[in-house]
């Protein structure tokens, strides 16, 4: 049991030499891009609410 935990360990160390890491840059520019897309997402998605607010207030009253 011990020897196939410590082939799986063996294993993930090697496919962990595969991986392509991103550059600081890179994750600071996709995480700023992310960042930018929620916010610009949150302000549209604000002002439909409170377009759609407006429009059943003046419906209903």
């Amino acid at each position: 049991m011990f020897a196939k935990i410590k082939q799986y360990f063996k294993e993930v160390k090697q496919e962990f030499k595969h991986v392509n890491w991103l550059t600081k840059k890179e994750a600071m520019k996709y995480t700023l891009m992310v960042i930018g897309f929620s916010v610009v997402m949150s302000a549209f998605l604000g002002l439909c609410d409170f377009a759609f607010m407006q429009l059943l207030s003046k419906i209903i009253l």
